[in-house]
């Protein structure tokens, strides 16, 4: 057997149980080979995640054994994964940011009280030299952009002398150029004998970068398939079960209404820096306003400054609705709090980017995080429970939830199904204006797909729609204009019919933004 078709992980007929009843993993029995990129592939709540942790020891299996190049292996924490070589990088970096990427990387090795830096930074710039990382051992990890905090989680496994890497979502959060630079670094792994595991909902980037696909379905294995011999609508119908149309539809709402008319906005942090600088915007009942820019470029801060969260140092948003007898009615609501807000009347929706940190309460069951929306609402000292109840119910009919029930905490759901519930709450809530941040970052691509659907039936309800987006195909199919922000500013907009994912990526780094941004003016 050739080095690259050894085994080096199997597992056989494995089993993970939560609650007595909750079956995440069903007797998968699947093979990782030796110098190979592997995807893991499979809906929300498939059990991707769930089996990954059992070989990077957070969970141990009910049932079955785990085989590590050819010998049984008893895998109870990260430390007995570290010892099979086995390294996990998750989807949240597990990084001390008052710490340098070295001391980061040596964090909780056996050693001295003393370190040698100058050999310890030695060894980890012949690490970043031999794969291509661009990684600098004394850095901050503050300091660090997203894409840096990822090299140092990578670096920080291979250190500890992992052959077998598992990537949990490594794309989620990095800009097109910035993956490029992954899959560059994952295939020489491949070509240095790595194992390198990649779990991911982005079906272009298996493609890409994947020898062999391994595909779940609903806590079971489905099978597996060479990548060079399948096809994207292939691996979606075998993830899926049944065909589905990849297609995105883009409405046309022929009346288009003025909401919210924001000028000037300018944000500043509390280090003093400026986060956002004089950027005007204008949304429209009926559209779906795009918002693309690499990350860090004040998306937040726009976000949040439109739902009343982040206070301005400059700037208005004009609320554009009708008063009690349908007059037209215009108002300032900068500065004003969400509850202001709701009690003059004005519906907004905010999806934030960090659903368990501003979204919902991790702790809370789906009940409790339904009824944040509507608890203000009860006038005596008892709360309604049960429209909350019916309507959190009704979100995992609708949306498809995987969930034990609505009684349990949403720490313990999935990703994607976290965002599924944040979504639905706030769709519920019959927006006038709806901003979303990411709202298909972790969801598998038919969770993706019900997420645009949800989307476009707001717009043709003649809501406002801002959808901040890192995936530039699906914001010039889905949106009717985009923004492009670039440090804090106003790059441009565009015609998301004309324009182009190279027009907007010129834009996101401001090289020809106002060029750019004039053509399409003239175009319209």
């Amino acid at each position: 057997m050739s080095a690259q078709n050894e085994i080096a992980i199997q597992m056989k007929e494995v089993s993970k149980i939560f609650y007595g009843k909750t079956i995440a993993n069903d007797k998968i029995s699947l093979d990782i080979r030796r110098g190979e990129i592997l995807a893991l592939l499979g809906e929300n709540g498939s059990g991707k995640t769930t089996l990954v942790n059992m070989l990077s020891g957070i969970y141990f299996p009910d049932h079955g054994e785990i085989f590590v190049n050819g010998k049984k292996a008893s895998i109870r924490s990260p430390r007995d994964a570290f010892a099979l070589g086995i390294g996990m990088v998750h989807q949240h970096f597990k990084l001390i940011d008052v710490l340098t990427a070295a001391e980061n990387i040596i964090l909780g090795l056996p050693g001295g009280v003393t370190i040698d830096r100058k050999t310890l930074y030695g060894q980890i710039r012949d690490i970043a030299a031999k794969y291509g990382f661009d990684l600098s051992p004394e850095k901050k990890i503050y300091n660090m952009s997203v894409s840096e905090k990822q090299t140092v989680e990578i670096v920080k496994v291979l250190y500890r002398g992992a052959d077998i890497l598992i990537l949990d979502e490594p794309t989620a959060v990095l800009t097109p150029q910035e993956t490029t630079k992954l899959f560059a670094v994952l295939r020489r792994m491949k070509e240095d004998n790595k194992t390198v595991v990649i779990i991911t909902h982005k079906l272009n980037e298996v493609m890409e970068v994947s020898d062999r696909v391994h595909i779940l379905r609903k806590g079971r294995y489905v099978g597996t398939v060479d990548t060079k011999q399948t096809s994207v609508q292939e691996l979606t119908e075998k993830m899926v079960g049944r065909a589905i149309s990849l297609s995105i539809d883009r409405p046309e709402v022929a009346d288009k209404k003025l909401k919210i008319d924001a000028h000037g906005l300018t944000c500043v942090n509390e280090e003093g820096v400026t986060t956002l600088e004089g950027v005007d915007v204008q949304l429209y009942g009926g559209e779906i306003l795009g918002v693309a820019g690499i990350a860090g470029s004040g998306q937040k801060e726009l976000c949040e400054a439109i739902a009343g969260l982040q206070p301005l140092t400059a700037g208005s948003i004009v609320f554009h609705g009708q008063d009690a007898q349908g007059n037209p009615k215009a108002e300032d609501i900068a500065g004003r709090p969400p509850m202001d807000r709701i009690k003059r009347g004005i519906a907004m929706s905010f999806v934030p980017e960090d659903r368990l940190g501003m979204g919902l309460v991790a702790a809370m069951d789906m009940t409790d995080n339904v009824m944040l929306r509507s608890y203000y609402r009860n006038k005596g000292p008892f709360v309604d429970r049960q429209a909350p109840r019916k309507l959190a119910q009704d979100l995992v009919e609708r949306l498809e939830i995987v969930t034990p029930g609505v009684n349990v905490p949403v720490r313990l759901l999935s990703g994607g199904n976290v965002q599924k519930v944040l979504l639905g709450r706030e769709i519920a809530s019959r927006p006038q204006v709806l901003i979303v941040a990411y709202p298909v970052r972790g969801l598998d691509i038919n969770s993706s797909y019900t997420v645009y659907s949800l989307l476009n039936e707001e717009k043709k309800k003649g809501v406002a729609v801002l959808f901040v987006g890192e995936d530039l195909d699906v914001l010039l199919q889905i949106s009717d204009r985009i923004m492009v922000l670039c440090g804090g500013k106003l790059s441009g907009v565009v015609d998301a019919k004309t324009a182009s994912k190279e027009q907007i990526g010129l834009m996101m780094t401001h090289v020809g933004g106002e060029n750019a941004a004039k053509e399409d003016n003239g175009n319209d």
